[in-house]
């Protein structure tokens, strides 16, 4: 039995005439998806059964979910739309400024349809999506599960393509969160990037002090906090004198004065002054726009003390990083059905490609950036707790597979645990680091005794 692809738009379930080649180029570039349940994967097939099974016989059509639907073809300056109807099929171009979009909602309001789907192509389906939700019921699909081949490739058979496959029930939507939650993700991740620029900043700063032989970081952990931004302060202002400069340290510094005048002992030329000075009003103005930030989201996360405080007991997470997996993921594990889905759909878990009988690449995929990155970060925080489960396992890891996978494999047991929090609302209790040891106790004991004997030593065990 085969798909066949008519001229009239219809599938139609056959037998294949060796004569005759009936299959669409597409159909040999996807693959049928999973029943709900086994894979997360965006893919554009929904499953053939839902709750039961459905037996097609040989010419009969494909069932038609939408009897009104549209397909869309978003670009950066326009947007292609195709209506299928039962009276008639049409297809028109609106550009992508605000008041056109509108009257693309007309055009699909004058053809009474409700169901649209879309290309996630880069971030132009945003603004369409936040003027038609509400109106209409969207759906996003990945384009790379849409993707034609040569032939297709017309902006109008795309958006028609796109139409065809959501009339029949072909298509799975993305995640699209509600508008609350994309607008906090928005916030954390410019956040994010700014923290980022901070740290770049403050490198630029070690790399002016570095040109002037000034060795402040080799005695200060912190360069730009308050003992080291006074110095800075002092040296834009022409001070050369290492005593002086010294005697700017504040707190515990204060007790490395004879280590400070050696590191600030230096020779600072008039354009590193300026280079400094510059770079230190770059980093106030960046610390000004994170604190708003920072004020802003905890007006927003307030409804969701509970759970960061929750997350926040997991080793290696505090509040920040809370914060953003609650942008990222939510707080409702119902669109999940298991950890595992949560874990694929994230891309913190290792590929799964084996062809006769050979496992192929195991490569994560690419998933979520930002959650996989904040994900990352909890994970190396919480290596070097030496008191939790989480640092033997990795070590456990590394030794066989290298510490970018072990550190891979504890960010995937930190989502978990993230997953059995938020959807059944436990307690979060650590294994302790001694919970491998315990699980195989003789193991244990027999790879300590071979050990010893290695050394030549003979060993003999009596129970404490």
């Amino acid at each position: 039995m085969v798909l066949h692809w008519l001229a009239d738009s219809s599938f139609v379930i056959g037998a294949l005439n060796p004569t005759q080649n009936l299959i669409p180029a597409a159909f040999k570039h996807h693959q049928l998806s999973p029943r709900p349940g086994e894979s997360t994967r965006s893919n554009i097939f929904k499953p053939w059964a839902a709750s039961q099974p459905v037996v097609w016989l040989p010419g009969e059509s494909l069932e038609v979910i939408y009897q009104r639907c549209a397909g869309l073809d978003v670009h950066k300056k326009t947007v292609v739309a195709h209506v299928i109807t039962p009276e008639a099929q049409k297809t028109r171009s609106f550009s992508t400024m605000t008041q056109d979009l509108l009257k693309l909602a007309d055009w699909l309001h004058q053809h009474q349809v409700r169901d649209v789907a879309m290309e996630s192509t880069g971030v132009y389906w945003k603004p369409i999506y936040n003027l038609l939700e509400g109106e209409f019921t969207l759906l996003v699909a990945n384009a790379h599960h849409i993707k034609t081949v040569p032939g297709r490739k017309t902006d109008v058979k795309d958006a028609q393509w796109i139409a065809n496959l959501l009339r029949h029930g072909l298509l799975r939507a993305s995640y699209i969160p509600e508008r609350p939650q994309r607008e906090l993700r928005e916030l954390l991740r410019y956040r994010r990037s700014l923290i980022q620029q901070r740290a770049q900043v403050v490198n630029r700063i070690q790399k002016v002090l570095e040109g002037a032989n000034i060795k402040l970081s080799s005695v200060a952990s912190d360069v730009v906090r308050a003992s080291g931004r006074a110095m800075l302060e002092a040296m834009i202002q022409g001070i050369e004198e290492p005593e002086a400069l010294a005697a700017l340290a504040k707190g515990q510094l204060r007790n490395k004065a004879p280590a400070l005048e050696q590191a600030l002992r230096a020779l600072m030329g008039p354009h590193q002054r300026m280079m400094l000075q510059s770079q230190l009003r770059h980093l106030e103005f960046l610390e000004e726009e994170i604190g708003r930030l920072n004020a802003e989201v905890e007006t927003r996360m307030h409804p969701f003390e509970g759970a960061v405080a929750h997350l926040d007991e997991i080793p290696g997470i505090g509040v920040r990083t809370a914060q953003q997996v609650l942008a990222e993921i939510g707080v409702d594990m119902g669109r999940f059905p298991t950890a595992e889905h949560l874990a694929s759909w994230a891309k913190v878990c290792p590929g799964n490609n084996q062809s006769a009988g050979k496992r192929k690449s195991s490569r994560s995929g690419r998933g979520n950036p930002w959650l996989r990155a904040a994900l990352v970060e909890a994970a190396w925080a919480a290596v070097r707790a030496k008191k939790s489960y989480l640092c033997p396992q990795y070590h456990r890891l590394a030794t066989r597979q290298g510490a970018k996978r072990a550190v891979l494999a504890v960010a995937h047991t930190i989502l978990v645990t993230i997953y059995h929090l938020l959807r059944y609302g436990t307690i979060y209790q650590d294994l302790g680091p001694n919970y491998f040891d315990e699980r195989s106790q003789l193991a244990t004991v027999r790879r300590a005794v071979r050990r010893i004997e290695r050394l030549g030593y003979k060993v003999t065990l009596e129970a404490a």
